[in-house]
């Protein structure tokens, strides 16, 4: 609707010009600079997340870990917690020995592998260099698709941006045509069908 604004008419008023101008900013906003935006903003967030996974891989280790005994005490929403049966069952912990990259020797709390864990059975945790627990190392594909969503998230966000701007220019300028047609009408009203009134 808004090109058909652009055409010669002797009904056109600067507002309507304007409003067309302001239909075809949105729109290459919308069809250019957003998806522009989105790109470059996946592209930094994946840059970065790529480079955060590299280091953890660098810096992380899977290591074996021995069950020594369960851990001692109610397990996490037992009966004295009264909303554990609303809440999703946790893993039982249990107490582990590992022995870090840098040759040290521990021992801690994990969560247990499997279910239910017997003494002695192996398995497998994440440790840094001084056998200290962490999480497993960022999955490049993860990093990827994270990457993506905040990319779609930035050019979602300026395309809409840009349809609010839109609006609400539009908006303004329906007020400011309502505002002056009121004021013709204030003006002609009164002597609207007299005779001899210049109607």
């Amino acid at each position: 609707m808004g090109v058909w604004r652009w055409r010669r008419n002797p009904l056109r008023r600067p507002t309507d010009l304007f409003e067309a101008w302001v239909a075809f900013a949105a729109l290459v906003c919308v069809l250019l600079v957003a998806p522009a935006l989105g790109c470059a903003a996946g592209l930094k967030v994946d840059g970065t997340l790529q480079r955060a996974a590299r280091e953890q891989r660098h810096e992380r280790y899977l290591v074996p870990a021995v069950v020594v005994r369960p851990t001692p005490g109610p397990v996490a929403g037992s009966a004295t917690d009264p909303g554990a049966g609303r809440q999703a069952p946790e893993r039982t912990r249990i107490v582990a020995s590992w022995t870090a990259p840098d040759g040290s020797s521990h021992e801690g709390t994990v969560p247990a592998a499997e279910e239910p864990p017997l003494p002695g059975d192996r398995f497998r945790i994440w440790t840094d260099i001084r056998g200290r627990l962490v999480g497993r190392p960022l999955d490049p594909s993860a990093a990827s698709f994270h990457a993506g969503v905040a990319g779609l998230a930035a050019a979602l966000t300026a395309a809409a941006l840009a349809e609010t701007l839109r609006r609400l220019v539009v908006r303004r300028l329906m007020h400011r045509r309502y505002t002056r047609l009121d004021r013709a009408w204030a003006a002609a009203g009164p002597d609207w069908g007299r005779a001899g009134a210049g109607s």
